[in-house]
């Protein structure tokens, strides 16, 4: 019977119950710090690696650059479905935790990790047979097809792992325990980046050819998700991880799955169709010639060095405004939200001048030489690395949204992004032929600047409504 017992009551180590104090009354600077460093950190490295990955795809060929960014959307696009279950999941655990209601987190921990395996599972077994189909679908170009049709179905397989590893962050991010996040994903990053060296290597030596290489690239992020998976399966199973895995716990009712739906199902619409239009914005590109979508993914991945490290403060920001919710405190989970702006735009600020100072250098490296392909992603870098600010700003207002779980509001803008405020700015660049023949390539650059920063503006003037509404329930 006692072990029955400690079996339905979780009891919370002595370090996790400080941890959820400080998340739920103490000092919000140092509750977002600590949440969210070693997050910002690892996104750091992560995008470090990211360009790693870029400039070891660049030494193969331009065309292997084009394929990868090319697919990268489809990617993003399957990992909708993890991350949406990730960011609903973790907000019914986040408030269910700062309720201190710890039977109910168990069940809702083992429900959401056995459900979102069986997804990915389903995702697998679908895709990869229309694969083909799909890629042609996506009008990716004719000498690329082929090619990406391999290297996509590798992609897919390590799906199934990386499902595994998201719903794992983000157990352990609705905790507050994010350096089990930074220091798993920095295995991932290791991994992944040393074999792809030895790919380099490898091919400079003659074992394996130049146009085999780009499928060792998926090889190299299957073993590493494998390895991280491994970890988060033994974590999850432990017996001394008081929310550790049952299936007999999993209640695959409508109490559960009805709010992890009405949570989830935005998130993924918003992240999927953005992925989509990104995809179809590649295949506008294409147009423009091949090399183009391989500039414009060099563009993004040295953008994302000033931008995409604050999702870091936007993940922690969402938990803690979830968790505080749960312990009915919505003006200090309103004030999460003015800190982590700030933290943001501070972040890019410095990041954006960094980078600007060194775009020469960076761009060079990965042209290797090609001049055209060079100016090809400074037409589009100069611009694109102007909105920067307002990226910040929309992003904490997608964590203020997360943690309220206005999953809806949050889908609405983020397609607008794209298909209000992007492609049709840049059809007009490329279909008008007076507009094209004055900006050129320069206008994919302008277009991505533009829907960022309006949607930076729209996203503010939501956060001043919601914040007024919500202060007034209040």
């Amino acid at each position: 019977m006692q072990n029955e017992a400690s079996e339905k009551t979780p009891i919370l180590s002595e370090k996790e119950a400080r941890r959820r104090d400080l998340m739920l009354n103490g000092s919000q600077l140092k509750a977002i710090l600590t949440i969210s460093l070693p997050l910002v950190f690892y996104a750091c490295v992560g995008q470090f690696f990211q360009l790693i990955d870029t400039f070891i795809a660049a030494n193969m060929s331009a065309n292997t650059v084009s394929t990868v960014s090319f697919i990268a959307q489809l990617e993003k696009m399957l990992m909708a479905v993890a991350s949406a279950l990730s960011i609903g999941g973790g907000v019914l655990i986040g408030r269910a935790f700062g309720a201190g209601d710890m039977e109910k987190v168990r069940r809702q921990i083992s429900t959401l990790f056995f459900f979102a395996l069986f997804l990915g599972a389903a995702i697998l077994a679908v895709i990869i047979p229309l694969m083909y189909p799909l890629l042609r679908l996506l009008q990716m170009p004719d000498e690329l097809l082929v090619q990406g049709t391999v290297y996509s179905s590798l992609v897919v397989v390590s799906i199934i792992f990386q499902f595994i590893n998201t719903i794992f962050f983000a157990v352990q991010k609705s905790r507050g325990n994010t350096k089990i996040i930074m220091f798993g994903n920095l295995l991932v990053l290791g991994i992944k980046t040393s074999l792809n060296v030895l790919t380099i290597h490898l091919i400079g030596w003659g074992v394996i050819q130049n146009s085999s290489g780009i499928y060792f690239l998926p090889l190299a992020t299957i073993t590493a998700h494998v390895t991280l998976t491994v970890i988060a399966l033994c974590n999850l199973t432990s017996k001394k991880n008081p929310f550790r895995l049952s299936l007999r716990l999993c209640q695959f009712k409508k109490t559960f799955l009805a709010p992890l739906a009405n949570l989830s199902i935005p998130v993924f619409l918003e992240k999927f169709i953005f992925a989509f239009g990104k995809t179809l914005v590649n295949s506008l590109c294409a147009g423009l010639g091949t090399t183009v979508v391989g500039a414009l993914g060099v563009s993004d991945r040295i953008c994302g060095l000033s931008t995409n490290p604050i999702s870091g403060f936007q993940e922690a920001e969402s938990s803690l405004i979830s968790n505080n919710i749960g312990n009915k405190n919505v003006k200090r989970a309103i004030s999460f939200f003015y800190r982590t702006a700030i933290l943001a735009m501070s972040y890019t600020v410095v990041f954006f001048v960094i980078t600007g100072l060194f775009r020469a250098v960076i761009i060079g490296a990965f042209a290797k030489g090609n001049a055209d392909f060079a100016h090809e992603i400074e037409q589009i870098y100069y611009w694109e690395r102007l909105d920067t600010i307002l990226i910040a700003i929309n992003t904490s207002v997608m964590g203020l949204l997360y943690g309220f779980g206005k999953t809806k509001i949050s889908m609405i803008l983020n397609i607008a992004r794209l298909f209000v405020y992007r492609i049709p700015v840049l059809l007009l660049f490329m279909k008008i032929p007076a507009l094209y023949a004055k900006v050129g390539i320069s206008g994919v650059g302008m277009a991505m600047c533009i829907s960022n920063g309006l949607t930076g503006l729209t996203a503010g003037i939501v956060a001043i409504f919601f914040i007024r509404r919500e202060m007034k329930n209040f």
